[in-house]
């Protein structure tokens, strides 16, 4: 698979903030692209502002100041910003795009403020990362995501692993629909369902995601174009948002 989100910020002018990412073993890259965790090491001046390009993951989410607070979720499909404040430690799971089966388990639109009511050992879970480094996460990480698969909440998605696999030759829907061997109208169907997103929303994101790997011509016919889609998606243009965060 070549899908790998990018596009997530700060203040340029922030230290002391960590963000680490470990890739998960062999048996879970069709489920999971990253374990994360985002932690300040000490009491910041700010508000800490991250800045979320669209990347059509799901992810679970662990507040590890405050371990009643954990959540599926998602991000909407625009630029979004976070205040996460002063002080915070959070560990996430980045599962790829259509593999959580929200129609089993809904998931949440944004960021996660409140405490968990869901039906999942989400808390449970959190209580057990508690205090312990990323990499030392990893196990427990695993053995929620092995959980979750048991109980066929996360399963592989042969569509959107097919779209991956040919990222760089999709240029519109009908290409996608070529690639994941489907009528446009069943691809519709299918990513509607496994991602909450229309492929037309979906060809966005991946282009977006594309651009951000290097030229634009790898998603864009010309540079003009780029720019007008990148400043739609974020709010800024690619110029300002490379001066004012860090990317």
């Amino acid at each position: 698979m070549r899908y790998d989100p990018k596009g997530n910020s700060i203040d340029r002018a922030v230290d002391g903030v960590r963000f680490e990412e470990i890739e998960p073993p062999a048996r879970l890259k069709s489920i999971v692209h990253r374990f994360l965790e985002l932690k300040t090491e000490g009491l910041l001046k700010d508000d800490y502002r991250f800045h979320a390009l669209p990347d059509a993951c799901t992810y679970a989410i662990f507040d590890q100041q405050k371990p009643v607070v954990a959540g599926i979720t998602r991000l909407r499909a625009s630029f979004q910003e976070l205040n996460l404040g002063r002080s915070f430690h959070f560990i996430n799971v980045r599962f790829l795009p259509g593999v959580w089966q929200s129609e089993r388990s809904p998931v949440e639109l944004g960021s996660i403020e409140e405490p968990y009511a869901g039906d999942l050992p989400l808390v449970a879970f959190n209580e057990r990362l508690v205090g312990q480094s990323l990499e030392s996460s990893v196990p427990v990480l695993v053995e929620l995501v092995e959980m979750l698969r048991a109980w066929e909440l996360v399963v592989e998605n042969p569509v959107t692993e097919k779209i991956f696999s040919h990222v760089d030759d999709i240029f519109s829907v009908t290409d996608m629909a070529e690639v994941a061997d489907l009528s446009p109208r069943q691809l519709q169907r299918v990513l509607k369902r496994t991602t909450g997103f229309s492929p037309h929303d979906f060809l966005k994101i991946l282009r977006l995601q594309q651009s951000l790997r290097g030229e634009p011509s790898l998603a864009y016919a010309d540079q003009s174009h780029f720019i007008h889609s990148f400043k739609k998606a974020t709010g800024y243009t690619p110029g300002r948002y490379a001066r004012k965060f860090d990317v």
